[in-house]
């Protein structure tokens, strides 16, 4: 999710957030309204049913499940205070909204797999710690508490038969820990950017079921990896460099593990939805937008 959080956007959720875990049982259950009136401002595929991701892909929707399209997905992320790009294909959540997937199709050209088994982790998490001082010192001026990195909560690692690229940093800011979980699915004109969004005490309980979910997760007929063809576009960099730091690495402007500003940016992405939810819960994250957005015009999709 490009551009997923801007330091402004930060602000105004730990503010919603402070809010929220002071309200009273009355608060919540008005919260509680106001999030089902919010919801139903965007088209929602209910379980279970198959979710499209536009013409790239598409993935099951169990019983108790619900999935957005690319747009909606947009005005929800904005809803937060995020800056959307125009590459989200999808949102998909429990009913209870515990946490949710974000999918964003990347349309790079064809990852070659070769560094599969060769992925030197010692040395990304060395540059994610570098990049995450340099994004520290923006921080500061910003009056943000700085990111440390406390190390991998899952080691990046390549399942050759799904041509998955997975990888979990655990960090901390301020008093909260974030974790950031990332699926890459490659494919053949692109890659698929799989964010999950869950506060880190209810991940050992969610993953199981994330799985499953991603399981039924399929590359639409010619956009699959094995249906490369010679002049197809071919990405510039390869697996290591979707971990630290995307097509400014590839393009050669920085080093594989020499890079600052390219991670600053992308830390912005496994910040802040996970640190609320630890504070408050991503479901009360969401009630406390409500209010704001409920006052927005036009915004009735009903």
């Amino acid at each position: 999710m490009k551009k997923l959080i801007l330091m402004l956007g930060l602000t105004m959720v730990f503010s919603l957030v402070a809010r929220a875990a002071e309200s009273t049982d009355s608060d919540l259950e008005s919260k509680e309204a106001g999030l089902k009136k919010f919801l139903a401002k965007y088209n929602w595929v209910s379980g279970p049913n198959t979710g499209q991701l536009a013409d790239v892909a598409s993935i099951e929707v169990p019983e108790g499940f619900m999935m957005c399209d690319g747009n909606d997905t947009r005005s929800i992320l904005a809803a937060f205070g995020n800056v959307p790009g125009t590459k989200e294909l999808g949102l998909l959540a429990p009913e209870s909204l515990d946490w949710f997937i974000v999918f964003e199709f990347d349309p790079i050209g064809y990852v070659n797999d070769d560094e599969k088994d060769k992925l030197d982790a010692a040395g990304m998490l060395k540059s994610i710690r570098e990049g995450t001082e340099y994004g520290n010192e923006m921080r500061a001026k910003q009056g943000v508490p700085p990111m440390k990195i406390l190390g991998w909560d899952v080691k990046p690692r390549f399942n050759d038969e799904t041509k998955l690229l997975e990888w979990a940093i655990l960090a901390e800011s301020g008093t909260d820990q974030v974790l950031n979980h990332n699926t890459r699915v490659l494919g053949r004109r692109g890659v698929m950017e799989v964010a999950l969004v869950i506060g880190p005490e209810i991940v050992k309980e969610t993953m199981p079921v994330f799985y499953k979910l991603l399981k039924t997760f399929k590359y639409a007929e010619g956009q699959k990896y094995a249906e490369f063809k010679e002049g197809d576009s071919v990405a510039k960099y390869g697996l290591a460099a979707l971990v630290v730091g995307g097509a400014a690495v590839g393009a050669g402007k920085l080093g594989l593990f020499a890079w600052f500003a390219v991670m600053f940016k992308k830390l912005w992405k496994l910040i802040v939805i996970g640190v609320v939810a630890i504070g408050a819960g991503i479901k009360k994250l969401f009630s406390g937008v409500v209010s704001r957005v409920d006052d927005q015009p036009g915004d009735d999709r009903s």
